[in-house]
């Protein structure tokens, strides 16, 4: 896959890097020694079997979990000892595994109301819905950019799973991220879903940094820039996806019964 800044021929930067990440439960290394470096304009996979330490990665990187020992910088700050919603609203931003959008508001008022933070509305709790109104066309600017716009009025809860993901990245986007970290983000989908998805991510990707914990590999294979292979919390691998998949610790690992 070649990004915007590739096609340009100029080399993105490191916005988000990690060294020497380390993170135990006692007796047990649940993450040891990672180093990672995530560029702009780039889709990042993390990869591995089951108990790997992904999801612990995304946890420590965003600061839900803070690390034993290491480094963690942002756009050059580092964040290691910085508040989970500091590092958010410094451009750090994730989606979860179980889709987070309310259920009983429709498919604008959920992005208006992820609008509210960065336009400076969030603690005004008082107002009567009506009050972001304002925030209509950043709203259905959003709403377009992701394809939703016939859905515009739909119920969140009547969407299908996959919909309810697409509004979840639109409301994760509303936060005008420079590092979004998407937790497998098309697990249950079907493949209609899948590949709608897959171009949504690939147009983020444009003007900002993506970090994905993913198993579909052919998705990997078609979009992701750099690919992290974690086994027992340590890294195997790293490198484009043509690189990884013919590394043979890898296919043992992971790729083997995966691979045609």
């Amino acid at each position: 896959m070649q990004t915007s800044a590739h096609l340009s021929g100029k080399e993105p930067r490191v916005v988000l890097s990690a060294r020497g990440l380390s993170k135990s439960f006692g007796g047990f290394h649940a993450v040891k020694n990672v180093d990672i470096d995530v560029l702009d304009t780039q889709i990042h996979a993390l990869i591995g079997p089951n108990g790997a330490g992904k999801t612990t990665v995304f946890n420590l990187l965003t600061k839900f979990l803070q690390p034993s020992s290491g480094r963690i910088e942002l756009l050059g700050e580092d964040i290691t000892k910085t508040a989970p919603d500091r590092v958010a609203r410094k451009g750090l931003v994730r989606s979860f595994q179980i889709s987070a959008v309310f259920p009983h508001l429709s498919v604008l008022d959920n992005v208006r109301v992820a609008l509210q933070r960065p336009n400076g509305l969030a603690t005004q709790f008082w107002q009567p819905l009506s009050a972001l109104d304002r925030l209509n066309e950043q709203a259905e600017a959003l709403i377009d950019r992701v394809g939703l716009h016939r859905e515009r009025d739909a119920i969140a809860e009547d969407l299908s799973y996959g919909r309810k993901r697409v509004l979840e990245i639109a409301t994760t986007l509303a936060l005008d991220p420079r590092v979004l970290l998407l937790d497998e983000p098309m697990a249950g989908m079907g493949l209609e879903d899948v590949a709608m998805v897959a171009e949504i991510i690939k147009s983020v990707a444009r003007d900002r940094a993506v970090l994905m914990v993913e198993h579909n590999l052919k998705i990997v294979s078609d979009i992701c820039d750099h690919i992290t292979v974690l086994q027992r919390g340590e890294i195997l691998a790293q490198g484009d996806y043509a690189t990884v998949s013919q590394d043979q610790r890898v296919r043992i690992a992971y790729m083997g019964t995966e691979e045609n």
